[in-house]
């Protein structure tokens, strides 16, 4: 007779077996995972991996630049070497195994069609020196991309070269510069206001732009307090940094008097567009007074992210930030297409360049497939979606967990705090690692800093419901377990991970930082 698990799947009884028992394995491995050590740590270092011919030269030439001790390198030949990177590819989490909850960063399956496109020869093989008529299709793709990036935000221009999120912000503040510049202001506009909720690197970028930061309340509803922000708004202030939907995540339902208030005082309305998803194809930026966003194509547009990358950040212009953008830009003369790159062209007010080249190509690829293949109605669809799965989130863990704003719907991340972990002994953090036990990879935990032991979820729109109810399963599972309190589940957590819990504040205190031999070894390192 069988028994059914948590997830409704039939298990064996076992009976007369302690569940607990957990025998050691000779190799460490746990099942099929196995057990890799380190490079540096295996066999390999007698040999070489691969058979080379014999030099015609014996170095001699090279004079004081010869080496005279070993390399350092395991030799190791190309079944070991795709083991190895395979085996430790079993140990990582990743959006093609599970959902990955992580709030802020909308971790969502990328399209194969875009990648796909992104390989096509003359997409995967040109150079940036190339000569401008013999890149014209890749010209014409960046124009197209422009084209709907300005549509959707309702923005009259775009610097698609911007290479993520942060850069992107660096670009909005620098136009934002140049416009005061522009105007004699610039010595007298030197604050920028940014929410207690912002990312990180919002006051970051303005401080590395030459701006004080100025820091804004926010309201008990997780909102900018309009308020506050009207009482530091004045003639020294040269923008504001606000993000819409809001870190807490939540839509700044304030955001044309933001708007107003900001352009009233002479300063600019810079919106951190990292959470853009939600609210794409039914809400225009451009409408609600924005003067630069950065769009961070790796978010919404569906190209991989974080060490899939690399990332793309465009940001779209008002009309009073446009004659500022920086350079390079595509221009269709009807007769081809051309980068507009030196200043002393087309480009005289531009504030300079920010790369090298024209951007990251294959993020253009990616993000204008994924816009062509979702089509207008589709692109609305993920916005929804993208709410309509924080919000099912939410409202099916409310009861157990609290919501750190609990009135209203959210938009497209559920946010909660520790508030129902009071008295358990139990904290955030410890909640996370038993979460791992379970197969899946934490939510945020502890951002943004405004909510005491926040876990932030952003399901993103491309999770279906039965993966959302695995999820929520598990979170509910041991949200009872804590409230019962099984403490030893969560301060030992995890126990079927590879590697067990770290002693973080040692690890922080003094990290080690390079591999080196054990005494005694004859390995070089």
């Amino acid at each position: 007779m069988s028994t059914m698990n948590t997830v409704g799947r039939p298990t064996a009884p076992n009976e007369g077996l302690d569940a607990n028992y957990t025998p050691a394995t000779l190799t460490g491995g746990r099942g099929l995972l196995q057990d890799e050590p380190l490079i540096f740590e295996g066999e390999g270092w007698g040999k070489t991996g691969v058979d080379l011919p014999k030099p015609a030269t014996d170095g001699s030439d090279l004079g004081d630049l010869v080496r005279k001790d070993p390399i350092g390198l395991p030799g190791l030949s190309e079944p070991e070497a795709m083991r190895h990177y395979v085996r430790l590819s079993q140990k990582n989490h990743a959006i093609d195994l599970a959902i990955y909850p992580l709030g802020s960063c909308t971790m969502k399956h990328n399209p194969r069609l875009n990648e796909k496109m992104a390989r096509l020869p003359g997409f995967s093989d040109i150079h940036p020196l190339q000569p401008q008529s013999t890149v014209q299709g890749a010209l014409e793709l960046m124009d197209q991309l422009a084209h709907w990036l300005t549509t959707l935000t309702g923005m009259p221009a775009v610097a698609l070269s911007p290479k993520a999120g942060a850069h992107g912000e660096l670009c909005g503040l620098m136009a934002i510069r140049a416009a005061h510049e522009a105007k004699g202001e610039h010595e007298q506009r030197r604050k920028v206001l940014v929410p207690t909720s912002a990312h990180g690197t919002n006051p970051a970028t303005a401080a590395f732009v030459g701006y004080s930061v100025v820091e804004v309340a926010q309201t008990d509803d997780g909102r900018v307090d309009v308020a506050d922000l009207a009482s530091k708004l004045g003639p020294d202030v040269a923008a504001i940094m606000v993000t819409n939907p809001n870190t807490c995540g939540l839509f700044e339902r304030d955001i044309l008097e933001i708007s107003r208030l900001t352009h009233e005082a002479g300063a600019y309305f810079y919106c951190d567009g990292a959470n853009f998803n939600a609210i794409v194809g039914r809400v225009r930026p451009g409408d609600l007074g924005v003067d630069a966003m950065h769009i961070n194509l790796h978010k919404t547009f569906s190209t991989p992210h974080g060490g899939g990358g690399p990332g793309a950040g465009p940001v779209v212009l008002s009309e009073a930030l446009a004659p500022f953008a920086p350079a390079p830009w595509v221009v269709n003369t009807g007769d081809g297409y051309k980068l507009v790159e030196r200043e002393e062209d087309e480009a005289e007010q531009a504030f300079g360049r920010l790369c090298a080249f024209q951007g990251q190509m294959g993020m253009y690829v990616r993000a204008l497939s994924y816009m062509m293949s979702h089509g207008s109605d589709g692109l609305r669809q993920v916005a929804e979606d993208a709410v309509l799965n924080a919000n099912y989130i939410k409202a099916r863990l409310e009861d157990l967990m609290s919501p750190a704003f609990p009135e209203g719907p959210c938009m497209h991340e559920a946010l909660f705090d520790d508030e129902w972990l009071k008295g358990t002994d139990i904290t955030t953090l410890d909640f996370a690692k038993a979460m791992i036990d379970e197969g899946f990879h934490p939510m945020t935990m502890y951002f943004p800093l405004v909510v005491h032991g926040a876990m932030l979820i952003e399901p993103t729109e491309t999770e279906s419901k039965a993966e959302l109810d695995r999820f929520i399963e598990a979170m509910r599972l041991l949200a009872g377990a804590a409230k019962a309190g099984d403490v030893e589940r969560f301060k030992g957590a995890p126990f079927h991970a590879p590697l067990r819990r770290l002693d973080e504040t040692r690890a922080a205190r003094s990290p080690r930082l390079r591999w080196a031999a054990p005494e005694g070894s004859n390995r070089a390192g």
